[in-house]
């Protein structure tokens, strides 16, 4: 099918998809007229910024293991059905760049082994949004709280539930990082390196 059919049956169906649609042809455009952007930041300027190579920190990450309920339900989903919730999607990856300051290049790699939807562009410009380096990026100094995200988009908590069955109980890890130091880290790394 082509994209206008495609647009077309969506907007008769459901404006989200279409919204979908619309952002994956920005980012194929962005990715034929930049292809450096497979392995660079779409802004130079931010291939300055000294990410944190930690091996054991990304292996919890993958894992699901990082002590906050939503980024784990959503690795833990994404390891066993090779899907995430655009949101969830937005919320891993960024607490995978500014929680835990790890390239960005790495979560978007593990998301293309992983997801079954897949497609580079869209892939790269979702990665590149949430680290704060792409075209239409979030600004750096914007951490997503993983708490709140879950508080608003969770409030039942069904989704964890579903996914991180031992939360709160002596199984569940606790977090990694706590989040205040890990924003004001990565605001001040991000400020840093940006001169």
């Amino acid at each position: 099918m082509s994209i206008r059919q495609l647009a077309k049956k969506a907007q008769e169906l459901n404006d989200t998809y279409l919204n979908e649609l619309i952002w994956r042809e920005f980012y194929m455009m962005i990715l034929a007229h930049n292809p450096q952007v497979v392995d660079a930041a779409f802004k130079p300027a931010y291939d300055q910024i000294p990410w944190r190579h930690d091996e054991a920190d990304f292996e919890k990450w993958c894992q699901g293991q990082t002590g906050y309920p939503i980024v784990d339900a959503g690795m833990r989903e994404l390891n066993a059905t090779g899907y995430m919730h655009n949101r969830v999607r937005m919320i891993v990856a960024s607490f995978l760049t500014k929680h835990l300051l790890i390239d960005w290049r790495w979560g978007e790699a593990y998301f293309a082994k992983k997801l079954l939807d897949f497609e580079l562009s869209s892939n790269n410009g979702g990665w590149q949004w949430a680290a704060g380096t792409g075209t239409d990026a979030q600004p750096y100094f914007r951490v997503f709280n993983p708490s709140a995200q879950a508080d608003k988009f969770d409030k039942e908590g069904a989704y964890i539930k579903k996914w991180v069955p031992e939360y709160g109980t002596s199984k569940y890890p606790k977090p990694m990082v706590e989040h205040k130091f890990a924003r004001e880290r990565a605001i001040q790394t991000y400020k840093e390196a940006l001169g």
